[in-house]
Parts: structure tokens; sequence; C-alpha cells
């Protein structure tokens, strides 16, 4: 916006008053300027037609043409420099235009890297704070895997001692086992005795009961015939 308030007033400063009444005033209308130029340069040449042919009616003719033509070679040389004032402010208006439009270019690309900054920006963030997170989590992962695992070990640990102390433990007991287990088989072969010997006695026949002192002896039985 400076560049194009300096092009347009750099402009304004290289024309005539009228032109820069009409440009601040009347919306630069340069075409219609350039008819009203077009219209005075006729109105100089038609005069100075008029002139020319009054200069021939005249005792000095040569000096009355060259005032005439003088007079035209003024007012022609004002209008050019007006069409010059004009052309010069509608190209530096044009000009002024094509900087404000690539201003405003730069301005929206501008605000649209920023904007992509501030959003890549935003994503670098968000990438960090899940990468933490994620970090975050891993170790608490590994924490809690590396208390199971202890967990795990301290129980087999604890599992070994225990088979170990019942392994010591029975073989302590075992001769007292034994020693019991002796006894018991003692035990059991005795009764097992005692049985035998009880039923062998039950089992033997009985004796003859003793005679009596002085009575007869029974006769023997007579052998049985064949």
């Amino acid at each position: 916006m400076k560049a194009t308030l300096a092009a347009v007033l750099i402009g304004l400063s290289a024309l005539p008053l009228w032109a820069q009444t009409t440009a601040t005033t009347a919306g630069a209308d340069f075409d219609a300027e350039r008819a009203r130029l077009g219209d005075e340069q006729k109105a100089i040449d038609a005069r100075y037609l008029t002139e020319q042919q009054a200069c021939y009616k005249k005792f000095a003719v040569e000096d009355c043409l060259r005032d005439s033509r003088r007079r035209r070679r003024t007012a022609t040389d004002d209008i050019k420099r007006q069409q010059a004032a004009i052309n010069d402010f509608e190209r530096k208006r044009r000009g002024a235009a094509e900087l404000d439009k690539l201003e405003q270019q730069n301005s929206s690309q501008k605000a649209q890297d920023a904007d992509a900054q501030r959003e890549q920006s935003l994503k670098s963030q968000q990438d960090r704070e899940q990468r933490a997170a994620d970090h975050a989590a891993s170790r608490a992962g590994a924490a809690a895997q590396e208390a199971e695992n202890r967990r795990q070990f301290e129980k087999r640990q604890h599992e070994h001692a225990e088979e170990q102390a019942d392994v010591a433990k029975r073989k302590a007991q075992a001769p007292v086992a034994h020693a019991e287990y002796e006894e018991k088989q003692r035990k059991a072969a005795e009764h097992r005795a005692e049985l035998e010997r009880r039923n062998a006695q039950r089992d033997k026949p009985r004796s003859a009961p003793l005679s009596e002192p002085g009575a007869a002896a029974p006769a023997p039985a007579a052998p049985k015939s064949p």
C-alpha cells in the first residue's frame, strides 16, 4: 500500500492542477480528458487556419504567419504535455495497481505460509506430545513387565525352596518311617505267628484220659476179619 500511495503521489505531482483535480475528484477519467484535449487541439488547428487566412490579408504577412505558428506551437505543446502527463499518470497508476495486487498476493501468501507454519508447529507439538506419551507408556509397560518377571522369579524361588524343604523333610523323616515300617512288619509277623500257634493248638487232637489205679485195662479189640 505504501508503494501504491507513493506512485499515486508521484503521478499527481507530474500533472497540472486541472489534471490533479480531475484525477482526485472525478476518479481519473482519462478517456474524457483525452477527448477534451483532442477537442482543444482541433480548436487550435481551426484557429490557426483562420489566422493564416487573415494574415494573407495583412501587409506584414510573414510576421503574422510566424506569430500564428508560434501561438499554435505553444498551445499544441501544452496539449502534448497534458497528454503525456495523463499517459504517465495512467501508466503509474496501472503500475501501482499491479504493485498493490502483488502486495495483496504476497500478503495472502504470507498469511497462508504463516497458517501453514502454525499448523506445522502445532502438528510438530502434537507429534512430540504423542511420542512423549508413547515413551511414558512404554516405560510404564516395561516397569510393569519387569515387576511381573520379578514376581514370577520370586514365586519360582519360593516354590523351589518349598520343594527343597519338602525333600529335606522327607529325607529326615525316612529313617523314622523305616523304623516304624520295620516295627509294623515285626508286629504283623508276631501277630501272624500268634494266630498260627493258636490255630495249631485248637486243631490238635485231645489225648485219652488216664485210667484210675486198680481198674482193669480194657480188652484189646478183636481184629476185623478181612
